[in-house]
């Protein structure tokens, strides 16, 4: 087991309804999946960030209390998993606070941190972090260092970081764990590419980001050990979906038992208090950014 601690989340949401179509209902394998994951990480003696979903929340009013009361932080995923892109600041101001306020009221406990859907802050919405702030968060982890076709800003910067608000304000900034490949860089720890990738990979990630004193930001869904699903959810889902979210769904459970084997992990709000933030580089500043992408703001 290594010395340094990783951050480990997940996010809470429905697959038909988040990446099939945003129309549909929340069903119920969502709760069936989480409580999978939390007994999987109880086993492993691992604590967890789940941003659950608003949408889910409120289907499910039980299920964030659950998640708080076995020792994991609970954080927000938004409410509606809609993009960011396709967002006005108000509606995102709104959807936020609506998202928040459902969480805290059902745990109990403030909300510290957000992850966008589909890590949807991109260069044009940089500004919705400003947001974060006035809603009261200390951290967000929307930001993939990666080129992507539906997400990514290439050229951000790889580790934890602060991002200065218009109002001087600074919030923690957590990119999801990458590697450097010569002049390219690679998602290594989460989602699809834990998945689909062998198992080395994410090892290789964390052990590279751990050389540099950082933690990595590995992150998961609770639809993806649930393989059973293709068969039984009652709606047509394409071919090139069914290749890209339903495969190697049987290996992921064994997968992450070796990783939390492997590495030692904890929340982001434990991160986030444990970071020296008075040496985290000011890696954005939203006042500097150029005038088009800072409209909205009201």
């Amino acid at each position: 087991m290594t010395r340094a601690a990783h951050i480990l989340t997940v996010d809470v949401e429905d697959w038909p309804q988040s990446t099939l179509d945003h129309s549909l209902p929340i069903g119920d394998r969502v709760v069936a999946n989480t409580h999978a994951l939390l007994e999987l990480f109880e086993e492993g003696g691992a604590r967890a960030t789940f941003f659950v979903l608003g949408m889910v929340a409120e289907n499910h009013p039980k299920l964030a209390a659950e998640i708080a009361a076995a020792g994991h932080e609970v954080a927000t995923h938004g409410y509606s998993h809609d993009s960011l892109d396709s967002m006005t600041g108000t509606r995102f101001k709104q959807e936020l606070h609506r998202a928040v306020e459902v969480l805290q009221n059902q745990t109990g406990q403030p909300v510290h941190g957000h992850r966008a859907a589909d890590f949807s802050i991109s260069a044009r919405r940089l500004y919705f972090l400003e947001f974060l702030l006035q809603e009261g968060l200390s951290y967000d982890s929307s930001i993939f260092p990666i080129r992507h076709p539906r997400y990514g800003i290439q050229e951000a910067y790889r580790h934890p970081h602060l991002v200065r608000s218009a109002s001087r304000r600074l919030l923690v900034e957590f990119p999801p764990a990458t590697v450097k490949v010569g002049r390219m860089t690679l998602p290594g720890a989460g989602g699809g590419y834990f998945r689909l990738f062998p198992y080395w990979w994410t090892h290789l990630t964390l052990w590279n980001i751990e050389r540099s004193r950082y933690p990595a930001t590995c992150y998961f869904h609770p639809y993806e050990i649930d393989d059973a699903e293709i068969r039984e959810i009652p709606y047509a889902v394409p071919l090139v979906l069914r290749l890209s979210q339903f495969m190697n769904r049987g290996t992921v459970k064994e997968k992450l038992r070796r990783l939390l084997k492997n590495f030692r992990f904890t929340t982001m709000v434990e991160a986030y208090m444990s970071l020296d933030r008075e040496k985290l580089p000011v890696a954005l500043d939203l006042a500097r950014l150029p005038i088009q992408y800072r409209n909205g703001y009201h």
